[in-house]
């Protein structure tokens, strides 16, 4: 069985291609470089892919820095310390982002003769982005139905979510029971040059909650 992974170069998605890995799933890595301003991550994807015995990987570019409308990518702040519950989204959302990267994973996948893309999308301590929800992602999937060959063809294509119910300490205790090494992993919104996390960020701070209530160091913090 193949299938088209996101991979980031976070924990989220190592987790969840670890997961369909174990599920039996022959991955193919799709990384987009989109003009983020932690670009650092390409990096720790590549060492992530490699970790995972992937078939392929691919890098993409796609930039949208000229559509802007996100701390991610333009020169707006990205927020530090802010309240994890509050009910906003925040300026580190990207507009579309994750309409675009499946639609890409999409593409490639009917390419590859695949069926299955897995995205790391977790609905639970997340910073409440709208394109991570369960309702996007099976709007998604009627999308492929009707946009591609494969579907008009009578192919289903299913997007997989392995996480989307977990916190991010359930999947830092799913990542330990698969053995996974988040050391070479990078989580950080606005790292330095050097890939240092600021600690401050709201991806950042997530990170810390989910190991902290998983009981376990971060691998990142004994370097």
């Amino acid at each position: 069985m193949k299938a088209v992974v996101l991979l980031s170069g976070g924990l989220d998605s190592y987790t969840a291609a670890a997961i369909a890995k174990s599920d039996g799933f022959a991955l193919n890595a799709l990384t987009i470089q989109y003009g983020q301003r932690h670009a650092f991550e390409i990096q720790s994807a590549r060492l992530v892919a490699r970790a995972l015995g992937v078939e392929r990987h691919l890098e993409l570019s796609i930039d949208l820095r000229g559509i802007g409308g996100s701390a991610l990518t333009s020169d707006m702040e990205v927020p530090r310390d802010r309240d994890l519950d509050a009910a906003i989204i925040p300026p580190t959302y990207v507009p579309a982002r994750n309409t675009i990267f499946l639609s890409l994973a999409l593409g490639w996948a009917e390419v590859l003769g695949a069926r299955d893309i897995v995205i790391g999308v977790h609905a639970r301590d997340y910073s409440g982005y709208p394109d991570c929800r369960p309702e996007f992602i099976a709007a998604f999937e009627r999308l492929a139905a009707l946009a591609t060959r494969a579907g008009v063809e009578g192919a289903a294509f299913r997007v997989h979510t392995p996480l989307v119910t977990f916190s991010k300490a359930d999947i830092i205790r799913r990542g330990g029971d698969l053995g996974l090494d988040y050391g070479l992993t990078t989580s950080c919104y606005d790292p330095s040059g050097e890939g240092r996390p600021c600690g401050h960020c709201d991806s950042c701070l997530l990170r810390a909650k989910g190991f902290r209530e998983a009981g376990v160091v971060d691998p990142l913090l004994l370097r």
